[in-house]
């Protein structure tokens, strides 16, 4: 489906005027670029949860992306002169919107525990529904750009997620594929987690992680009645 067509069959989400006219002006098809689908073991909400739980960023996707996804290896003290430092904020937006949600995260970077301005970035996320999430990107010389996350459940507990990216036409195409082979390697991170970790309904939160119950009582619109939480495990 081309660019164009998507932004048509997402129109009735009522997307900003802001990410239409980035999306047709600055962004284009020139530069797209595909993850292959991924497989995460975890129920649906897992995935976009991920966005109020800012607890995680520091361990999970504190080390250099350097040391990649394989968690046995990401604190290795090969990579260790390198930091990636994360600031996120979630919340729900609300009438007549109250389907979406919204994530800001601001990212830098340390080398030898000095500041690397030029890995500044500024990611704004909406999420759609329960599925569809927008990632927009701006970086002061990289330019910006967007990547599509889709979520399919394919059963209870086995989900279908594909990323997609967008990027400014006159910025060289190995920037936006960099861009998305880091994206890879981080969400990559959290697959791990979540392929071994327990769905607990009511787990016990402390007052900096409120953000997560947030997200539940906002998550819980696209829940019918019968069906108001994740399964658990067959095997529990």
């Amino acid at each position: 489906m081309s660019l164009r067509a998507s932004l048509l069959c997402l129109g009735q989400y009522a997307l900003p005027c802001a990410v239409v006219t980035l999306l047709l002006s600055s962004t284009g098809s020139s530069h797209p670029g595909q993850l292959l689908p991924t497989t995460t073991y975890s129920p649906w909400q897992e995935i976009p949860e991920n966005a109020a739980d800012s607890a995680h960023l520091a361990f999970l996707h504190g080390p250099a992306i350097l040391g990649g996804s394989d968690l046995r290896y990401t604190r290795s003290k090969l990579w260790d002169f390198m930091k990636h430092n994360w600031k996120a904020e979630w919340w729900p937006e609300p009438e007549p919107n109250k389907h979406c949600s919204r994530m800001l995260l601001q990212h830098t970077a340390t080398f030898f525990g000095k500041h690397f301005s030029l890995m500044d970035l500024t990611v704004s996320a909406r999420q759609v529904g329960p599925g569809l999430v927008f990632l927009l990107f701006e970086h002061t010389f990289l330019g910006r750009g967007i990547i599509l996350q889709t979520v399919t459940p394919l059963e209870p507990l086995l989900q279908n997620v594909v990323h997609k990216i967008y990027y400014q036409k006159n910025i060289p195409a190995i920037i936006p594929k960099f861009i998305l082979r880091a994206e890879c390697i981080q969400f990559e991170r959290d697959i791990t987690i979540w392929n071994n970790k327990q769905y607990l309904p009511k787990p016990l939160l402390i007052r900096e992680d409120s953000s997560i119950q947030k997200h539940r009582r906002w998550y819980s619109q696209f829940y019918s009645e019968k069906n108001t939480r994740p399964p658990a495990p067959k095997d529990l």
